[in-house]
């Protein structure tokens, strides 16, 4: 009866895996062709594409057209904020693997943006994804309301800087090597991963114009999906094979982050994100059978290996 049990559990992993793949797909199409429209005589383009193009799953964009697809949201406008919400994250990448920050050589099985050209450019073509994340939320390509595109803009603007993504990163670096409670670390890993999350679902909330009770709950569901994304990564740092991962493993430790498995032991955090995960699920059953793929998206992320 176990064996049955894993056998339908990887294949329903492997099933969303297949959806992954389409939604990164379509998400990196959409991306090229709005490159097209850039100005390709610019050097920085080059090194930009080389941190945006980088073999990333797309999860992110996945989140956000999983839960677009609970409210029937039209699925060109949901890659399209899908994108934007990859260049945000991936100028967070370029940046947090400078030698200033985390100092990490390689990325998903290639050289660092850093490590491939030099230390200026990706810097430059870090703040260049940042920029074109709204230009892409302001694009006429997305048929919004002009009120909702510049409260997509505002809270993705609020959430990737000093009181967020940026706070987060900047309080990862500030308690390194220092003895931080389970509260302060939950705290600064909602910020650092948690608040782009937050962004995945709430944008729909903003699309839908949803009153503030809908709104807030989206965005709870969205920081509670990143701050379990961050645990699993923080797990598979801790136990998880280097060549599968694409980069080195066992560096948290090393460098002394701080992280709920470091604080707390494996076995233990392990159980922290299970319950997490059960909270999670809690919260996203109760939209019904359209949010069948969100929940398939929760389950993938302590599934995965890398």
């Amino acid at each position: 009866m176990e064996k049955l049990h894993w056998k339908i559990k990887i294949a329903l992993m492997s099933d969303f895996s297949s959806k992954l793949n389409i939604i990164a797909k379509n998400t990196d199409t959409y991306l090229r062709s709005f490159f097209l429209q850039q100005d390709n005589n610019s050097y920085l383009i080059k090194v930009m594409k080389y941190g945006l193009f980088s073999g990333g799953k797309r999860f992110r964009s996945a989140i956000v057209i999983n839960t677009g697809k609970i409210f029937g949201i039209d699925y060109k406008k949901l890659i399209i904020i899908g994108a934007a919400v990859e260049c945000m994250h991936s100028y967070s990448l370029i940046h947090d693997d400078l030698p200033a920050m985390d100092n990490d050589d390689f990325r998903r099985g290639k050289l660092s943006t850093h490590k491939k050209f030099n230390e200026f450019a990706a810097i430059l073509a870090g703040n260049s994804l940042l920029t074109l994340a709204f230009e892409i939320l302001s694009s006429s390509e997305l048929h919004l309301k002009e009120k909702n595109k510049n409260e997509l803009i505002k809270t993705l603007s609020n959430y990737s800087g000093h009181s967020g993504l940026a706070s987060g990163q900047y309080l990862d670096l500030t308690f390194e090597n220092k003895k931080i409670s389970k509260k302060n670390i939950i705290n600064m890993q909602r910020k650092k991963t948690g608040k782009l999350f937050s962004y995945c679902c709430e944008s729909i909330a903003i699309i839908k114009e949803c009153n503030f009770k809908k709104r807030k709950t989206l965005r709870e569901i969205g920081s509670n999906i990143g701050l379990l994304f961050q645990i699993a990564d923080d797990l598979i740092d801790y136990e998880g094979d280097s060549k599968i991962v694409g980069k080195p493993t066992k560096r948290d430790k090393k460098k002394g982050k701080a992280t709920l498995v470091n604080l707390m032991g494996y076995d233990k955090c392990l159980y922290f994100a299970k319950n997490l995960k059960k909270k999670i699920k809690k919260q996203v059953n109760k939209y019904g059978t359209k949010a069948s793929d969100l929940l398939e998206s929760v389950e993938f992320i302590l599934e995965r290996k890398f």
